[in-house]
């Protein structure tokens, strides 16, 4: 994998909205190897903290990547990433 530990900084301030911006990052973390198949998630309140966001911005972004397959929630156990995490070419397109 050529993207391997190449995880771009995270950017409130581009052109995204935040909530896709913190979505994208977390993508990027996961398939850079650093947040592996099976790994728990901090909590969405822990996620917030560290990306300096609103709670209710990691919960829209939880929403984008269970949409695109990379993150499942067990419901009294947390959030995982998926495994196996699907290859980016196979992705259903994030809806609105």
């Amino acid at each position: 994998m050529s993207d391997r530990n190449e995880v771009p900084e995270f950017n409130p301030q581009g052109p995204q909205l935040v909530y896709v911006a913190v979505a994208d990052h977390i993508e990027a973390r996961i398939r850079a190897g650093e947040l592996r198949p099976g790994a728990r998630l901090s909590s969405e309140r822990d996620l917030a903290q560290e990306y300096g966001v609103a709670y209710l911005t990691v919960r829209r972004a939880a929403e984008v990547l269970r949409q695109r397959a990379l993150i499942i929630a067990v419901h009294g156990r947390g959030t995982f990433v998926a495994d196996p995490v699907p290859d980016k070419a196979t992705e259903q397109p994030p809806q609105a």
